[in-house]
């Protein structure tokens, strides 16, 4: 596979780095997580053999520091991080863009703000839970995350997290899963890091070291997000609602499942679960192909 280009993008607050794969239409893939870039490398590369794929690090995540690094996170900031890499790498030209979880919530702010920007939106499993009908429960959930992160630590709040994302009655895997929302991919290792490539090493060092950030502020602010429903219901005919087929009934699949109902659109189900990038990346990659396209 051929290398990515590498470039940095100077934004307010935070130096976002950002790489370059292919040609042709320019395709903005948002990562959610502590994923960052390479959380879409298993669908990349097949991808740049038709768009120029752009990836990139969020905001205070792996390689793209903040200035401030206690800044306030807000999907609006980040939505125009990706606005501005549109900007830069695709001017005057509208794009396509898909997002994953957290990233998904970016895109569709994306669409809301900048629709003269974007062909069409993919947003896999995009947990705004504010669009339920029981989003009090949520809001009670992540108050007790919060709580539990600054009187017990980051393992027990994320252990508190993923417990509140599965669906009802089921069981914790074994061993105790990864923290919510971390792709398998940038998972840690069972076996020693020094067995590890020095590449993937990297990457699971990069994950566990953003974990704090990520559980303490951008989930909260994130899943606190109401978006504008009326807008998106208007833009529908551009915007591809989607989850995993093995996610039915977890809450990350429901308010994806909520607004295809509401506008009467089709939701489109991917392999595999809220991971499903990494756990299937080669049939999540055809199917991304598919209805980018559709």
């Amino acid at each position: 596979m051929t290398s990515p280009t590498v470039g940095h993008l100077r934004v307010d607050g935070a130096d976002l780095r950002y790489e370059v794969r292919g040609s042709g239409p320019l395709l903005l893939l948002i990562p959610g997580g502590t994923g960052g870039a390479s959380s879409f490398d298993g669908v990349a590369g097949d991808l740049a053999g038709e768009y120029t794929v752009v990836t990139y690090d969020p905001r205070g995540l792996t390689r793209s520091p903040l200035d401030d690094p206690e800044a306030r996170q807000s999907v609006a900031q980040h939505a125009d991080d990706a606005f501005r890499l549109l900007e830069l790498l695709s001017p005057g030209e509208p794009a396509l863009v898909a997002g994953c979880s957290s990233g998904a919530i970016v895109a569709l702010h994306l669409l809301v703000t900048h629709p003269e920007r974007v062909l069409r939106v993919v947003a896999h499993e995009p947990p705004v839970v504010e669009v339920l009908p029981d989003a009090a429960d949520h809001r009670a959930l992540l108050a007790r995350v919060d709580e539990t992160f600054r009187t017990e630590g980051l393992m027990p709040a994320a252990a508190l997290f993923a417990a509140g994302l599965r669906r009802p009655g089921d069981e914790p895997p074994t061993p105790e899963p990864a923290p919510a929302y971390q792709p398998a991919s940038e998972q840690p290792a069972a076996r020693p890091e020094a067995e590890l490539p020095p590449e993937a090493a990297g990457r699971a060092e990069r994950t566990m070291a953003d974990m704090p950030y990520f559980l303490g502020r951008i989930v909260p602010s994130f899943m606190a997000y109401t978006p504008d429903v009326e807008r998106l219901h208007t833009l529908s005919d551009r915007l591809v609602l989607a989850a995993g087929e093995e996610s039915r009934g977890e809450l990350p699949y429901r308010p994806a499942a909520f607004l295809a109902d509401l506008f009467g659109t089709e939701l489109v189900h991917f392999p595999g679960g809220h991971v499903g990038l990494t756990t299937h990346p080669a049939e999540f990659g055809a199917l991304l192909r598919k209805v980018l396209t559709a």
